[in-house]
């Protein structure tokens, strides 16, 4: 796995001083794409395998789980801040 390291390194520094660095508007754009294509794959696989035969139940438990990992994820940052 170290062989490909400095490709890697390689690779990323060229994405930093060519695309992030000189390009923002571009760089936004392909992230913005990269959040929404995610967050659509994510809503198939659920609309699939959370509760095919039942919306509402599929709909609760998703609004239900987002909520409680939003929770999770302020208080963990709460007690980070309080450290």
């Amino acid at each position: 796995m170290t062989k490909h390291k400095p490709m890697l390194d390689k690779c990323r520094n060229i994405y930093l001083s060519v695309i992030e660095r000189k390009h923002p508007v571009f760089n936004s754009i392909l992230i913005g794409t990269a959040i929404v294509l995610f967050w659509r794959g994510i809503w198939g696989l659920l609309d699939l395998y959370l509760f095919p035969n039942n919306e509402t139940a599929s709909f609760a438990f998703s609004a239900l789980l987002g909520i409680l990992i939003l929770l999770i994820h302020d208080g963990m940052r709460d007690l980070k801040e309080l450290e």
